[in-house]
């Protein structure tokens, strides 16, 4: 059965917690698993959940498919609990929400730059774990999120070989659309919504996916991610539009496509079709656009431990958020130190992080905490962390980070040089 979590701080009294919690930790907060449900999704059964609470928000709900990490950013689900997405801090035997206590302190967690742009911590990452395919969707460009009060969402995709011991049902994610298709033959799917499968994916290509690669996908570029577990750094926002009817058989509601889009706009057809980047959706260089393979950081590795780029590159021309993979060998330690906040999760070993320990769990049962996550602040960051690997097996961590963090990072296709 599931277990009771923690009690919760409430916002007005987190001041005095959360600075005993960075004492604590050297800057460094422990948080606790955040677990999503998706109502029109089949769980992948990979992100270590106990077999018995896949459905702990209710049948009704859907299966628990997604973590969230260092999440300030609300799951834009129908009938969710107040809290579902949001992270929590835990100290003492009590925890708290990370939106609060950026709120609180956002200078000291997310740097004094950031906070005074974005006033939140603008990014959050996942594990997406499903049985099979999603529909091919898109995530609104910004000036037609803001269109219904939310923001747009470019996204990325890390596949971790260590959650990925089977491939589930279909490997493999269609993305964009086919060089030369016309908005007419788009338009003709979305016309054809009730008579069965719209037909969307004729229009489409599939991409074979690789373990330890990934792919970096602007707002308003079709997708329809497979079934390997991934790890998804992306700007805090969840919005989306489902452009296909049926997948696997199921329906797939008309609401699913405008339930980001202005309501006087739900049957406008050629307005839901311009939410599309079209360009960037048909474009004949679609993969060394958006491909991405691991790069080694020559200056943040070292004897007995390397530090790699997965997820990088820039979104427009702007450096929205980016990725890196920690591996530190059985009995080895280093110095983390990164220009900027980010959020950490543990995928492989076991040691410790500054005062934290870090174990990867086996299975976690609904409500429990655990010691594979932690929030590393600006300030911890800066000064830089000591981590190191007490046990048999390499210890692997993935941490992402905010907008405009790294002076230098690398471009999509930088693997190739």
């Amino acid at each position: 059965m599931s277990i009771a979590p923690p009690p919760v701080v409430s916002k007005d009294n987190v001041a005095k917690i959360l600075a005993s919690a960075l004492d604590a930790g050297e800057g460094l907060l422990r948080l606790t698993p955040t677990w999503v449900p998706r109502s029109f999704l089949h769980p992948g059964h990979r992100i270590k959940l106990h077999p018995e609470d896949y459905y702990a928000f209710g049948a009704n709900r859907g299966g628990i498919d997604e973590r969230w990490f260092a999440s300030t950013t609300e799951a834009a689900n129908d009938n969710r609990t107040e809290d579902e997405g949001l992270s929590y801090v835990l100290h003492e035997g009590k925890r708290f929400q990370l939106r609060d206590a950026v709120s609180e302190a956002g200078d000291v967690l997310i740097g004094k730059a950031m906070h005074a742009q974005y006033k939140r911590w603008p990014v959050y990452s996942k594990f997406f774990d499903n049985m099979g395919p999603i529909p091919h969707h898109m995530h609104q460009k910004f000036e037609d999120a803001k269109l219904v009060g939310q923001e747009g969402k470019p996204e990325s995709y890390y596949f971790p070989p260590q959650l990925n011991n089977v491939d589930n049902n279909f490997c493999y994610t269609f993305m964009g659309l086919e060089p030369g298709t016309t908005k007419a033959q788009l338009r003709k799917c979305l016309e054809d919504w009730n008579k069965g499968d719209n037909g969307i994916l004729d229009l489409s290509k599939a991409y074979r996916l690789k373990r330890g690669t990934g792919w970096l996908i602007p707002p308003g570029v079709l997708h329809a991610p497979g079934s390997l577990c991934t790890y998804e750094p992306q700007w805090g926002s969840d919005v989306f539009g489902m452009f296909q009817s049926i997948v696997e058989g199921r329906y797939v509601p008309w609401a699913l496509l405008v339930k980001d889009m202005p309501k006087e706009k739900h049957q406008d057809l050629d307005f839901i079709i311009g939410q599309l980047d079209w360009e960037k959706n048909v474009d004949t260089h679609f993969k060394d656009n958006n491909y991405l393979e691991p790069i080694v950081d020559e200056t943040r590795s070292g004897p007995g431990y390397t530090d790699r780029w997965i997820v990088y590159g820039t979104v427009d021309g702007k450096q929205l958020f980016s990725s890196k993979e920690l591996t530190v060998e059985p009995g080895a330690k280093c110095k983390l130190q990164d220009p900027g906040a980010s959020g950490w999760i543990t995928v492989q070993g076991k040691g410790r992080m500054g005062k934290l320990a870090l174990q990867t769990p086996a299975m976690i049962r609904f409500g429990q905490t655990t010691e594979d996550e932690v929030f590393i602040s600006h300030e911890a960051a800066n000064r830089g962390v000591e981590i190191e690997n007490t046990g048999s097996e390499p210890l692997v961590g993935l941490r992402y980070f905010g907008p405009d963090v790294h002076a230098k990072l690398p471009k999509v296709g930088d693997y190739k040089k």
